[in-house]
């Protein structure tokens, strides 16, 4: 998995940096997560393939997460789209899509479907063959939440070269499951750890929009290998962040060590840091694994 940010701002517009929007890609599909204006010029520029966006995750109704979600499906529409839609959000967000589409006169020529989202509760949200998607309840001034992606455990890797001349199909796959082949008489036929890799380890993403400083969630998303966490202020300004329900990123350094995290990557910065140095520094004297999430960007996870 990997994930490339298409926007690391906050709500007040800036030249240096777009609103809230990434991508988190695996080898079967592309997942956007939050969707700024401008995400489609990002989409653009970092050479996404939009016809492999099966799913969306809007965090809030914030228009910073979301303003660039109508002209997204509208413009699906005018690449003739036959491909259905999934849109995950807070209530209301069908509301306003469907308002728009109607004062538009525009009907899409492909199926389009909302998911409400329980923003307080930790819940199963989408299950595909390959992953798992959870909310992860935030505190901020309107519902929202953050997502967790959890890929799922994968097979072993045969060793070619060490395959049985008379193995069969069936045998091979149970050796790739982790199962050791039995002869009739139940005697161990073929042991898979002679003839298997151990599997890739399967990767875990936390997206942690807007949100105030909120330890509970780092039991949740315990051991992840990569951590978006908004980090909208510096320690310096603790009062604004505690009176908007946003995190100085120092305070996302925490939720990284609590979590135990492998990797952190702090974004939704203000409009008021052009040099976002002292804002890493900070992060990393609690977090020393952290980076800035950078616009057009790809972070393997």
């Amino acid at each position: 998995m990997k994930v490339t940010i298409l926007g690391s701002g906050s709500a007040t517009p800036s030249l240096l940096r777009n609103p809230s929007a990434q991508v988190l890609s695996d080898d079967y599909e592309n997942y956007l997560i939050d969707c700024g204006e401008s995400t489609q010029i990002q989409l653009i520029k970092a050479k996404i393939k939009t016809n492999k966006i099966k799913n969306i995750f809007i965090s809030h109704l914030h228009g910073d997460h979301y303003f660039g979600l109508i002209g997204l499906i509208s413009s699906f529409n005018l690449s003739h789209r036959t491909e259905s839609l999934t849109i995950f959000g807070p209530k209301g967000l069908d509301e306003i899509i469907t308002l728009q589409l109607k004062y538009a006169g525009t009907s899409l020529i492909y199926p389009l479907t909302f998911f409400e989202l329980n923003t307080l509760e930790a819940n199963l949200i989408l299950e595909t063959e390959h992953l798992t998607v959870y909310t992860i309840p935030l505190y901020h001034r309107i519902p929202c939440c953050g997502f967790l992606f959890k890929e799922k455990p994968k097979e072993r890797k045969i060793i070619k070269e060490k395959i049985p001349v008379n193995a069969t199909f069936e045998e091979i796959v149970l050796l790739k499951k982790g199962v050791d082949v039995l002869n009739f008489d139940q005697s161990v036929k073929y042991y898979y750890k002679d003839f298997t890799y151990e599997p890739i380890q399967n990767k875990i993403y936390a997206y942690c929009s807007d949100t105030a400083y909120n330890e509970t969630i780092a039991e949740q998303i315990k051991g992840c290998h990569l951590l978006y966490h908004e980090a909208t202020f510096r320690q310096d300004l603790l009062d604004r962040a505690t009176s908007t329900n946003h995190s100085t990123a120092k305070q996302a350094g925490k939720i990284a060590q609590l979590a135990m995290a492998e990797k952190l990557l702090i974004g939704h910065f203000s409009s008021r840091y052009h040099d976002l140095s002292d804002n890493l520094l900070e992060a990393r004297e609690i977090f020393e694994n952290t980076q800035i999430a950078l616009e057009g960007e790809t972070y393997t996870i």
